[in-house]
């Protein structure tokens, strides 16, 4: 088969973020959130679970006397804390950092066996239970983030030692596992080394690499099914009693081959992580059944599974998928993680098709979930997103343990905050892609680029006001003019644009619209600047009528943000809002609101409680209103200023004059 014909990253080095909304949020990463995770790996949070991450490591290598502590995947905080740094020194130099960082690599390296096999809880706790239970236990998984993390880090120092290491544990993996006889044909059951193996085969051209990965993903869900395999050999031991890892197939999609999955099953973040790779493996095979099957998934994810945060996983037993149109608000479980993995998923399917559809979902995801499930300080995350939060029942309504009224400090399962900070430090390679002689402009953030068209450079310099304002300018220089195609994505939020190019409007018949992308190809010379015009306006969302939970109901989102009610804003009650659609908004940005907040007002009425007294039910009542405004802010921005209710669906009352 051929390579399909793919799009490519601007790589990270060559892409600077200079953006009013995002510049802070990197700043944040490298000044406060990397470090503050350096210091939770090392147990120095007072008050938080130890993570005992790096001191696992130490016992590990010989350093220190001691027992594994933390969860059997512990191993994976400390390589994505790693791939997080290696992102930031791709772009900006910072020697300190960069010690601590060769230190750990060093520290890794040490803890590494022989023959290559990498993994503290194995090595600590059970030394002869290796590769003895894939169903549960993130050997591969731990594997495969190592690996993400050493390709980041060797691209950005050029610093050899823990690539070695990297290829050492996939050349002990391959030794292990495989179609040939005497080797394991099995698969992880946490999906994660397959996208990671993908990423080592391009950093190293070792065709093996890619054929483990697609060996993985091949063998999963095979009969005999590997894990009742594996399950009958240990004698029916479990490591996670609660769950049903090894024989719950769909948790992990085992149930079936991946190339005859039609639905997302089971465990969210393992679903997206598992189709990262496949599309990875689809592109660089041109294998164009697995193609399908990545589309297949997708589809069923995006149009009938996927919350209008970009949150996905619906369900807290199993962190998972459910049903068709299954999408409560109040339970949700919407794992930060799981939203990060979409974005994975969503920017491969981009490279290989350049689509706004993949572009419009890897945008929401962003700008709701995953920088809402961290403070605006960088010392807290959420877990779980829900859309409705009723703090009063939190502790009495079982329903609702797993969601958080505020942010948490660290996890004894700290898989999210190193997870926000890897994807926030590399931001800058989701933005731009180049395809032959088309440069693609995939998301609208202020930036600076560098790239080769045409056999010689041009810069390429955006200014943008998003999320607040739709306007977008494009300035480029180069040392001759060139002719080469600009496709610049109309976002699915924008029912209609304007585009200039040196202030003239773009005529019609130059305008080429191809799969959500606006192509303006013409012979570009220094100094030219292009406009886009991307209108905002306030629309009420509403859900298909198979989602139940929000029939009558609208969301509010404008540009690529969702919004919702906070107490903090609107009171208590914030069920007993309605909104009428068409009755008028105030868009407002307001300067002291969390560092400068873009805030929405509607004309709403409240039901009032008189008359009601202690009658839980009543005959023939009319409900009582009294006219208010509803005050909405970012859904990103909600748990920031104390605990309180939130929700984003609020009903609707076409019937209410205003």
């Amino acid at each position: 088969m051929s390579n399909l014909s793919i799009s490519t990253p601007v790589q990270l080095k060559n892409v600077t973020i200079q953006d009013d909304f995002w510049s802070p949020y990197i700043s944040l990463v490298r000044d406060v959130v990397v470090p503050y995770q350096w210091e939770a790996l090392n147990d120095r949070i007072e008050g938080t679970e130890p993570s005992h991450a790096i001191r696992n490591f130490r016992i590990a290598a010989g350093l220190e006397q001691g027992d594994f502590y933390g969860m059997v995947f512990q191993d994976s905080d400390v390589a994505k804390w790693l791939e997080a740094v290696g992102y930031l020194l791709e772009r900006k130099a910072d020697p300190e950092l960069e010690k601590i960082a060769d230190e750990v690599v060093d520290l890794i390296a040490k803890a590494q066996h022989a023959d290559g096999y990498l993994n503290t809880y194995f090595t600590l706790k059970e030394p002869s239970g290796r590769w003895t239970n894939l169903a549960e236990c993130h050997e591969l998984y731990c594997a495969g983030h190592l690996i993400e993390a050493a390709v980041a880090y060797e691209k950005a120092t050029g610093k050899g030692k823990i690539l070695e290491v990297a290829c050492k544990l996939a050349d002990c993996i391959d030794a292990a596992f495989g179609p040939e006889e005497g080797k394991i044909k099995g698969y992880d059951g946490h999906q994660e080394i397959e996208l990671a193996l993908m990423k080592l085969y391009r950093a190293t051209s070792n065709d093996q690499y890619m054929k483990l990965a697609k060996f993985f993903l091949d063998q999963r869900g095979q009969t005999p099914h590997f894990y009742d395999l594996e399950y009958d050999r240990r004698n029916g031991d479990t490591h996670f009693k609660s769950l049903r890892m090894a024989k719950d197939k769909s948790y992990s999609q085992a149930h079936l081959p991946i190339r005859l999955q039609e639905t997302a099953e089971g465990h969210a973040v393992r679903v997206v992580y598992m189709c990262a790779g496949m599309a990875d493996v689809a592109a660089a095979t041109g294998d164009e059944e697995l193609l399908q099957a990545c589309l297949s998934l997708w589809k069923n994810i995006v149009n009938k599974r996927m919350y209008i945060t970009g949150a996905i996983g619906s369900m807290a037993y199993g962190e998972s998928f459910t049903l068709d149109y299954d999408l409560p608000s109040d339970t949700a479980y919407a794992e930060t993680c799981a939203s990060i993995g979409l974005i994975f998923f969503a920017q491969r399917m981009l490279q290989i098709e350049p689509r706004s559809e993949y572009a419009d979902v890897l945008e929401r995801a962003l700008y709701n979930t995953v920088i809402g499930g961290m403070s605006r300080d960088g010392q807290h995350f959420f877990y779980v997103n829900p859309l409705e939060v009723w703090p009063e029942a939190s502790g009495k309504n079982q329903s609702f343990d797993h969601v958080k009224m505020e942010r948490q400090r660290w996890f004894g399962c700290a898989c999210c905050p190193p997870n926000i900070a890897r994807l926030l430090a590399s931001l800058g390679s989701y933005i731009y892609s180049v395809q032959g002689q088309t440069l693609y402009a995939h998301l609208y953030i202020g930036s600076q680029i560098t790239v080769d068209l045409d056999g010689s450079a041009v810069q390429f310099v955006q200014h943008s006001e998003l999320p607040w304002e739709g306007n977008v300018r494009f300035e480029l220089t180069m040392d001759r003019p060139k002719s080469f195609a600009l496709a610049l994505r109309i976002p699915g939020w924008c029912t209609a644009s304007d585009v200039r190019v040196n202030g003239q409007p773009v005529p019609e018949a130059a305008k080429r619209i191809l799969n959500g992308y606006l192509h303006l190809e013409r012979e570009w010379s220094s100094g030219d600047i292009v406009h886009l015009i991307l209108p905002m306006n306030v629309n009420p969302m509403k859900g298909n009528p198979d989602i139940r939970e929000t029939v009558g109901m609208v969301a509010i989102q404008r540009g690529p943000m969702v919004y919702c009610l906070e107490e903090a804003d609107n009171g208590k009650g914030l069920h007993k809002l309605l909104l009428h659609p068409g009755g008028g908004d105030r868009v407002r940005f307001d300067p002291d609101l969390m560092g400068g907040m873009l805030t929405i007002e509607l004309p709403a009425y409240r039901i009032q409680e008189e008359g009601w007294a202690d009658q839980l039910y009543r005959a023939n009542a009319e409900d009582r209103l009294e006219a208010t405004t509803a005050t909405f802010i970012p859904y990103f921005a909600w748990a920031n200023r104390g605990i309180g209710e939130m929700r984003v669906w609020v009903r609707e009352n076409t019937a209410l004059p205003f």
